[in-house]
C-alpha cells in the first residue's frame, strides 16, 4: 500500500461527504503547522484542540486517537514530498535531480518534527511509520534513477548504490536541521556531488550503467 492509499484508507468511509472531507483536510493542515517543529510528545490532545480552536472530540471523531491524527499528518506531508519528487518530468534530467534534492531539503527544513519521526521510525518500532519512510526512499531512488539512467527500473547494483546514498542523505539531513551551519543551497550542492560519486562507483563496477556526464570528474 503506497502513501496515497494509506491516506485514503485512513479516511472514515461513513463520513466521506464533501463537507467532512474538507473538515478533515482542514484539521490536517492545522496539525501540520502545529507539529512542524514540535515533537509528538510535546503536545497533548488538549493543547492541540486549544491551539486549533476546535473541540477535542472533533479530532477524535475524525482520527480516533492522537496517534491516528499524527500519522495522518505525516502521511499527508510525505505524500506532498513524494508527489513533488515524481513531478517535473518536463525538466532536463539533471535539473530534475537538483530540484528533487532541493525539495527534499526544504521538506526537512520546514517539517522538522515530522522528518525526524519518519527517518527514526517513530516511537519504538512503528511499522506504519517505517512503511512511510521506505516509500519515501523508494520514490527518491526512482527519481534519481530516472534522472541518471532514463528509467527507474534498475537492477540490484545501481539500486543499492542509490539507496545507500539516500540513507546517508537522511543522516546528513538530520544533522543539518539540528545544526544549520550550511545554507540549503550549499547542502544541496554537496549532496549532488556525493551522488556523483555514487554514480561513478556504479559505472566502475558495471559499465552497463555509465554515470551521466554531469557526474563525471572532468565535467
Amino acid at each position: 500500500m503506497n502513501i496515497s492509499q494509506q491516506r485514503d484508507a485512513s479516511r472514515p468511509r461513513a463520513r466521506g461527504t464533501e463537507r467532512s472531507l474538507a473538515r478533515r483536510a482542514e484539521l490536517i493542515a492545522i496539525g501540520r503547522r502545529l507539529f512542524a517543529d514540535t515533537s509528538y510528545d510535546a503536545l497533548s490532545m488538549d493543547d492541540i484542540a486549544r491551539q486549533a480552536h476546535v473541540a477535542k472530540g472533533l479530532i477524535y471523531y475524525y482520527f480516533q486517537s492522537k496517534r491516528g491524527y499524527y500519522l495522518a499528518i505525516i502521511q499527508d506531508s510525505v505524500a506532498d514530498l513524494v508527489s513533488f519528487a515524481a513531478s517535473g518530468s518536463e525538466l532536463p534530467r539533471v535539473d530534475r535531480v537538483h530540484r528533487t534534492i532541493d525539495g527534499y531539503l526544504r521538506f526537512a527544513e520546514h517539517h522538522q518534527s515530522a522528518y525526524r519521526t519518519i527517518v527514526s521510525g517513530g516511537v519504538g518500532f512503528d511499522t506504519e511509520v517505517h512503511a512511510i519512510r521506505d516509500e519515501v526512499r523508494e520514490a527518491i531512488v526512482a527519481t534519481i534513477a530516472e534522472g541518471a539512467y532514463g528509467h527507474s527500473d534498475i537492477p540490484a547494483l545501481p539500486r543499492m548504490s542509490l539507496l545507500s546514498w539516500v540513507c546517508s542523505v537522511e543522516g546528513a539531513t538530520l544533522d543539518w536541521i539540528d545544526r544549520p551551519d550550511l545554507s540549503r543551497e550549499t547542502m544541496r550542492d554537496l549532496l549532488v556531488k556525493t551522488l556523483g560519486g555514487a554514480l561513478r562507483a556504479v559505472e566502475e563496477l558495471d559499465p552497463a550503467f555509465p554515470a551521466p556526464k554531469p557526474a563525471r570528474r572532468e565535467a
